[in-house]
This record gives C-alpha cells, structure tokens and sequence, in this order.
C-alpha cells in the first residue's frame, strides 16, 4: 500500500494564508475547523477554504520540505502558486490535486 501525504494552503478568515501537512487531508481539515488541533492559528482564525492542496506519494521527508518552502514565500508569491500549482516542484511524486470532500 502506497502512502499519501499532503501539502496544504488554507485561507483563513483573515485573509491570511495557512500552511501545514498531513497524511490525512480531510480529517485534518475538519480538526482545523473544528479547532480541536493543538494549531492556535486556525483555532483564532477559521479557515474559509482549502487555497491549493498538492498529493505527495510515498515521502513524509518531502511533504516537510515543501510545507517549509512554502511557508517562506511572501503573500504574493503563495498567490502565484495558488494560481499555478504546477510551479511548486517538478518531483512525479508531487501530484497539484483538488479536494473531493
């Protein structure tokens, strides 16, 4: 069985963005709703949606990488990688995806 990890943008109800990681996408996003993650950031600002979200096989290791590379962008570069997903790694293992829930 192949493991899945994702790589995650949320917009929050700030306006800002927020970053993270997980191996469940949407168990993960409803703990952010639901304010029951240990995340103080989503507890104080809800998310309003899922910005981007990439699927990432078989690497925890990479999945880390990128949430960090992501998190050093400035607002208006996390935008641009919204817009254009494909831009944030050329690895086959890192798949741009939408959210089926």
């Amino acid at each position: 069985m192949h493991k899945t990890f994702w790589v995650y943008i949320l917009l929050c109800n700030n306006g800002n963005y927020y970053t993270g990681y997980t191996n469940d996408l949407k168990k993960r996003y409803q703990s952010h709703l639901d304010g029951t993650l240990k995340c103080k950031y989503t507890r104080s600002f809800k998310p309003l949606r899922i910005a981007q979200c990439w699927e990432i096989q078989e690497s925890k290791s990479l999945a880390m990488q990128l949430e960090c590379q992501i998190k050093k962008l400035t607002r208006s570069e996390k935008e641009a990688l919204i817009n254009n997903p494909h831009m944030l790694s050329a690895d086959d293992r890192v798949k741009p995806s939408a959210p089926t829930f």
